[in-house]
């Protein structure tokens, strides 16, 4: 026992010297090429001062990024995430100066922007050497993801019973995995299905694609409102009831609900736990990892509804960066990877201006920069969370990678720029599932998303105006002569202003109109909501006709509307539609009349939202066009989620074999409530306590 500890010994001071031999040539090799970095002072040196010079400043660089770089990310926590990321280039710099400054023999100069440059590569070039040294070594590699791991372990033995692992892939619809596993882009998903690699596809660490497959993919569909607050709330506490879509407003309130807002957030899992009667799906030992909602949870990070609360240091929403950047090589390497894909985005979009693809929006602005805080910053900091949560041997953990929504928006649902969103997140559940095998206790697996993506062009781009200015016209009030953008709110919108510390939702101040008899008019991907402010009530069809007889025949023929849903004093609910169709809700069955092109189930999540307290004065879903599975996004995106129409609402569950089917074959997955029972069920199966839910509720009809 004791030769084995003297060879970990051995081995890890062979590492380190190997990296400090690696390190000083890398200084050497930098001081030689840069101008304004000097390891000598200006009257010249031996070769073998200069040497010595490099290899003691390489160590003194290495201990301090080693001992000091902690303590200054914990000091630095006070400063906004995203901030602190790109601030990495900079600290790194200032520690090489500093260690230039203590070398005995003598001190060494470098321009601060050098300073930064150097620092920059003697890191990842450590970090790499370190990683190629261990990469057989399962001792070392069982270390570095220990040092992953969340320090707050917990004290007694972990049990033996499996843990559940349920990773979000936010915005992935069935079809999309579907294909990209066919054509090679997730060969880790292949493995687990059984099915052979596409044309393509990179090598998957395991047993080869085409084995015996570990998972069951399963289809199942949304409610009207498919989009993360209303499918991730019903998912996590078991109700999404009177979440009519991702913003509506609130008359008795006066006050927009926005679900990517914190404030709102907090509040919509306040009266979820209340509804559903129960704290959550996580209660018991769990963890919620970069989601909108905390599922009851005790450990929560980079969670949206805690955003704006000062809670203990494991629960703040923020504390996972601090675990993560905490490591100056994974700050480096996610810095560097951030501004890649900075420069990936802006190459990308340029070519797609050039090649006149359409349909388009515009990605320029701030977009760049959250697309990579989405794509590289948020995944890595989840995933970094979600291993420390499996070392830890939590009973279940919940995650959320907005990656590919957030790409999917404004490049649209395929092409290349979100096939490569596609392999890096395949290259994470790898990452997960392998650390999974040194946990110390056996996982599940589960991945799932929350919604599909619907392709095509914005109602703005098609017929010059917006939803909002279709009903100001309606309503006989003037309409902008140029149309107005509407603003567009992802997950990953949210996750940047959670990281500066901006929790109100830009561009909520176009929704309050300047007349109080003027209508809201709000947009949640291609569906929109229009409600009148002065009154206090739902108004009905009737009172609306009275008070703008144009505004409904003006919306329900418009060639980009699909249909309208109002409460008549006559009929109760009514779908109304293009040539006068009026159909109540209880006829939907016998005549589905606009709802017909939306398939089956339609007419059961427009009943279920008629049906809650919040629900706008006119519901609007736009048009859809199932040749290509197309509809028109209120918002400025070419792929969009909310309403109905196509893919958006036909999101996917991956769970393993060795869990019980979600539902019997033959049998369609209904609504995110129903996926909250499923995943409870799985908790009960594996010998989790989850919470007791309350009695399961039926959709209102």
């Amino acid at each position: 026992m004791g030769g084995v500890r003297w060879r970990r010994v051995a081995s890890q001071i062979g590492r380190s010297v190997a990296v400090w031999v690696v390190s000083t040539l890398t200084m050497l090799l930098l001081a030689g090429l840069l101008p304004d970095f000097r390891l000598r002072s200006a009257d010249g040196g031996s070769a073998t001062d200069i040497a010595v010079t490099a290899a003691l400043g390489a160590g003194a660089f290495g201990l301090l990024s080693a001992l000091v770089w902690p303590l200054l990310v914990r000091l630095l926590l006070l400063v906004p995430a995203l901030v602190l990321g790109l601030l990495v280039f900079f600290l790194n710099g200032g520690l090489l100066w500093l260690a230039l400054r203590l070398n005995p023999v003598e001190r060494g100069s470098a321009a601060p922007e050098t300073a930064v440059v150097v620092a920059a590569v003697m890191s990842a070039v450590a970090s790499a050497t370190g990683a190629a040294l261990a990469v057989r070594d399962d001792d070392a590699y069982r270390r570095r993801l220990y040092r992953l791991a969340d320090r707050r372990r917990s004290a007694g033995p972990c049990p033996a019973t499996p843990g559940a692992v349920f990773l979000q892939l936010d915005g992935v619809g069935h079809d999309v995995l579907v294909d990209a596993v066919d054509r090679g882009l997730m060969p880790t998903v292949a493995r687990w299905l059984g099915r052979p690699p596409g044309p393509g596809a990179a090598p998957a660490a395991g047993p080869a694609p085409g084995a015996r497959p570990t998972h069951r993919l399963t289809p199942w569909r949304t409610d009207w409102s498919s989009q993360t607050g209303s499918t991730q709330l019903g998912i996590l506490h078991g109700s999404n009831h009177d979440v009519p879509a991702f913003r509506w407003y609130e008359k008795e309130r006066r006050e927009v609900m926005v679900c990517n807002r914190p404030t709102s957030a907090a509040e919509l899992e306040r009266r979820a736990a209340a509804h559903a009667g129960h704290p959550g799906l996580l209660a018991d030992d769990g963890a919620s990892r970069g989601n909108l909602f905390g599922g009851g949870a005790d450990q929560q990070a980079l969670v949206l509804s805690i955003a704006t609360r000062r809670r203990n240091p494991g629960t703040r929403s923020r504390a996972g960066y601090f675990t993560y950047f905490s490591d100056p090589a994974n700050a480096v390497r996610t810095a560097l990877s951030f501004v890649a894909e900075v420069v990936r985005e802006i190459a990308q979009s340029t070519r797609a201006r050039f090649t006149g693809q359409r349909p388009r929006v515009s990605r320029g602005g701030l977009y760049p920069f959250v697309r990579a805080f989405a794509t590289v910053v948020q995944r890595d900091v989840v995933v970094a969370a979600v291993t420390g949560d499996l070392l830890a041997g939590r009973s279940s953990v919940y995650a959320d990678l907005v990656a590919y929504d957030e790409v999917a928006h404004h490049s649209g649902p395929t092409g290349r720029d979100t096939d490569k969103v596609l392999q890096r997140l395949d290259r994470a559940l790898a990452l997960i599932e392998n650390v999974a095998e040194h946990a110390p206790r056996p996982y599940r697996i589960v991945v799932l998303s929350d919604h599909g993506q619907s392709p095509g062009e914005t109602f703005r781009a098609r017929y010059g105006l917006t939803l909002g200015d279709l009903v100001r016209a309606g309503c006989g009030l003037p309409v902008p002569r140029r149309a107005r953008r509407t603003h567009s709110g992802a997950e990953a919108r949210a996750a940047v202003r959670a990281a500066l510390r901006r929790p109100v939702e830009e561009g909520v101040e176009q929704y309050r109109p300047t007349r109080r008899d003027e209508p809201i008019v709000l947009a949640s991907g291609n569906l929109g909501l229009v409600s009148f402010p002065d009154v206090p009530h739902r108004m009905t069809k009737e009172e609306i006709d009275t008070r703008y007889p144009a505004l409904l025949p003006t919306l329900a023929n418009h060639p980009g509307i699909g249909f309208l849903l109002v409460r008549s004093e006559r009929h109760g609910g009514l779908v109304l539609g293009p040539q006068g169709a009026q159909i109540p809700l209880d006829r939907l069955d016998e005549d589905p009349g606009p709802l017909a092109v939306f398939g089956p189930g339609a007419a059961d999540v427009v009943r279920r939202t008629h049906s809650f307290p919040h629900t706008a004065d006119i519901m609007v879903n736009s048009a859809y066009d199932p040749a290509g599975g197309e509809v028109l996004a209120f918002e400025e995106q070419i792929g969009s989620h909310g309403g109905l129409g196509g893919a958006q609402a036909r999101p996917f569950l991956l769970s393993p074999l060795a869990l019980t089917p979600p539902v019997p074959e033959g049998t369609e997955l209904r609504g995110a409530e129903e996926v909250h029972r499923v995943l409870r069920r799985w908790l009960e199966e594996a010998g989790g306590r989850a919470s007791p839910a309350a009695p399961d509720r039926e959709h209102a009809a």
